[in-house]
């Protein structure tokens, strides 16, 4: 066992836990951050991606004594019901849920993208950035538009033309 510490969702958090356990179980079992998702436990499906220092990865292969010191962002680190982002407010708005399972990791993927853009995606871009990002349910037709929506919605806000 290990102190570990680390920033998530901009709270300073310390655990004590092996370096080895995957960052996803110390979210989900130690931090009660459940938004991540474990489906395949390889780094396939996207279900349990966060954000490191601005950048998505799958939490199910990243071991916590690999964040110590960094900033993880989490689905909750987004937005929450009483606070959503506005990404989030396009899924919904979009129809871009269905079971829900995949949401948090496209969510989480999507700021990332988001983040490091400044105009609205093309439907190329929009699949290129969630392409590690799998769903059963929806197709992506609606993903892709919430995603292409939230942007624009962001850069009017912001008041940038695009």
């Amino acid at each position: 066992m290990k102190t570990i510490r680390f920033t998530v969702n901009g709270n300073e958090v310390a655990v004590s836990s092996p370096p080895t356990k995957p960052l996803l179980d110390v979210l989900r079992e130690e931090l009660d951050l459940t938004g991540s998702k474990e489906c395949c436990g390889k780094g396939e499906c996207g279900s349990c991606t966060v954000m490191i220092n601005g950048s998505s990865v799958c939490s199910c292969l990243v071991l916590v004594g690999q964040v110590e010191n960094e900033t993880v962002i989490t689905a909750e680190g987004v937005g929450l019901a009483q606070n959503m982002d506005v990404l989030q407010q396009a899924f919904i708005d979009e129809g871009a849920t269905q079971c829900g399972y995949c949401t948090p990791g496209f969510i989480v993927s999507a700021k990332s993208f988001l983040n490091q853009i400044e105009h609205v995606p093309t439907e190329e871009e929009v699949k290129t950035a969630l392409g590690g990002n799998l769903c059963r349910c929806t197709g992506y037709t609606k993903i892709i538009k919430a995603v292409q929506s939230a942007a624009k919605l962001s850069i009017t806000q912001q008041g940038v033309k695009n």
